[in-house]
């Protein structure tokens, strides 16, 4: 019986590390300008990419739990728990998610949700590392060679 807990134990940590995705800079580039995020309300595609490299280094499953607040921020684009996905504490959840949902290879829902964000009245400046790394600087490297 032990055995089987410690397979089962092994099973299900290779399960959690098979589904962690981590895109390449182009390939993510891709994923966004298929997305339609390229000049989303004025955001260019090199922003985008730019604040993911920051904010998660393009890993769908980066978490944060550091902030001072108490909150966690979720996955490629970090979306913040307090405001916008639910994770059992208070939160506005006005991208209308559970923050897990953020988590997984399937980037559509945190595509969705950060188109969302960008709604707001702050837009991009509500991502700290977009304004700390990107804002007012030539980010076209971060889309060079990519086709896109």
């Amino acid at each position: 019986e032990k055995a089987f807990l410690k397979m089962s134990l092994v099973f299900l940590l290779l399960v959690a590390v098979a589904s962690a995705k981590v895109f390449e800079r182009c390939e993510w580039a891709r994923v966004l300008k298929r997305s339609g995020m390229d000049g989303y309300r004025g955001i260019s595609l090199a922003d985008w990419v730019c604040l993911s490299q920051w904010e998660s280094h393009f890993n769908t499953q980066a978490t944060n739990h550091g902030n001072t607040d108490g909150s966690t921020d979720y996955g490629i684009f970090q979306i913040n728990s307090r405001y916008w996905c639910d994770n059992g504490t208070p939160s506005s959840n006005a991208c209308n998610i559970r923050c897990s949902d953020l988590l997984t290879d399937n980037v559509a829902t945190a595509i969705t949700c950060a188109k969302r964000v960008v709604r707001d009245p702050n837009g991009i400046r509500a991502w700290v590392a977009w304004q700390v790394h990107c804002e007012n600087r030539d980010l076209s490297s971060y889309v060079a060679g990519c086709g896109v």
